[in-house]
């Protein structure tokens, strides 16, 4: 191997792969350039980064976040959501006005997230004709400043409704034309009541800005599961195979196995992937169950200390321990099940490109102080240093700049 400049070379040494191996991963412009599992010979000039013998790991994916909702960085505040959907929609919103910039707090969130080891966050970010496109711009604002430190997909989230807040689809189509990577919807029954009306305005704008869509869905029963098969009739119909996430459905957790099948076999039949945070509160959809018919499941924290929940911290180590311990599992191979879902699954979705720990792919990796895989997750240990694009970003759970520092 020939000598290469410090300014495009580092070495990530000392650290061990999922299957035991020690190995020195080089990295050049911003690629994994070689795993040596025998010590390399000629970096002069290239910066160490030291592994510690820690497992290294690709980045971590969060595939649901609300980073503008955050209270990241604030003095602890009671937690005052009511106990319906429709409560929290409006204590969220009457609190606006005494928060902090959006800004401010999602980007604090942002970086927690990165020193945990993500890499990359698709955030849902509010849109309504109150507060029309402020928490797009603010988000539009963060992802600029964390270039190159975190990959940043925005959703366009009709948090208050599209029928029900006049002038809503409009806002949406605009977030998306000014640069919103995927459009949102929320609970077309229980929200806006009209299924159908909903589906056709969001289906209507996807066609014309080319977008794909995540849609949450927490409707229970018949009413959730009639969401689901409708979503993915629209998906086939309309052409958008690949490109359209149920986030939640809570439904699939409680169905007759008649309805998940049917259901699971419809969502699987043109690519309608799930997202899940595991979350206590409601039933869990089958992770492997799902899986095992094709459906793509993938994890995210969803609300992270913020006037929705009181709870979490953006490690999305723990959340797939959340997911691992409400599923039941306890092997190393299902653990690495949840692990997937906090890693490659949501890459998968996201369409994160040359992702994995590859030759050739993304240097975007983190070490952590854990034996496997397995016990990263049931454990969650220190991490030791976050790469991303090649550079550290993070160090023993504290957020760098790009150059390490």
């Amino acid at each position: 191997m020939t000598p290469r400049s410090s300014q495009e070379t580092g070495v990530l040494a000392n650290v061990r792969l999922a299957g035991g191996a020690a190995a020195d991963i080089v990295m050049r412009d911003s690629l994994i350039a070689e795993i040596a599992t025998a010590p390399t010979l000629e970096t002069d000039g290239a910066t160490r980064i030291e592994g510690e013998g820690m497992l290294v790991l690709p980045g971590l994916v969060d595939g649901h976040m609300h980073l503008d909702k955050a209270l990241a960085g604030l003095p602890w505040m009671p937690h005052p959501a009511g106990p319906t959907r429709l409560s929290r929609i409006e204590t969220e919103k009457s609190l606006r006005g005494d928060l902090p910039p959006v800004q401010e707090r999602a980007a604090n969130l942002a970086r927690q997230c990165v020193a945990h080891g993500t890499t990359a966050i698709r955030s849902h970010v509010d849109i309504d004709p109150d507060n029309e496109l402020t928490h797009f711009h603010a988000l539009m604002e963060v992802r600029e400043m964390l270039a190159g430190i975190l990959d940043l997909q925005i959703v366009a989230f009709p948090q208050s409704g599209v029928l029900r807040a006049p002038g809503t689809s409009g806002l949406l189509e605009a977030a998306l034309t000014e640069g919103a990577d995927v459009l949102g919807g929320l609970d077309p029954i229980a929200i806006d009541n009209d299924l159908d009306g909903q589906l056709d305005t969001l289906f209507d704008i996807a066609e014309r800005c080319d977008t794909g869509i995540d849609i949450h869905l927490h409707d229970a029963g018949a009413d959730g599961l009639a969401e689901i098969n409708a979503l993915c009739e629209r998906t086939r119909a309309c052409g958008l195979a690949g490109r359209v996430t149920v986030s939640h459905g809570f439904c699939l957790g409680s169905a007759a196995p008649d309805e998940f099948e049917r259901t699971a076999e419809a969502m699987a039949a043109v690519g309608v992937s799930l997202a899940t945070h595991g979350g206590a509160a409601s039933p869990l959809p089958p992770v492997k169950a799902l899986r095992e018919r094709g459906v793509e499941v993938f994890a995210g924290n969803d609300n992270v200390r913020d006037t929705w929940s009181p709870f979490g911290n953006g490690d999305m180590l723990e959340r797939a321990m959340l997911l691992a311990w409400r599923s039941g599992f306890r092997t190393d191979e299902d653990l690495e099940v949840a692990l997937e879902c906090a890693s490659a699954a949501g890459a998968r979705v996201l369409g994160l490109e040359g992702y994995g720990l590859s030759v050739g792919n993304r240097a975007d990796l983190f070490t952590v102080d854990a034996e496997t895989p397995g016990e990263a997750v049931a454990q969650r240990p220190r991490r030791g240093v976050v790469v991303k694009g090649g550079r550290v970003v993070a160090r023993e759970g504290e957020f760098a700049d790009a150059s390490g520092t």
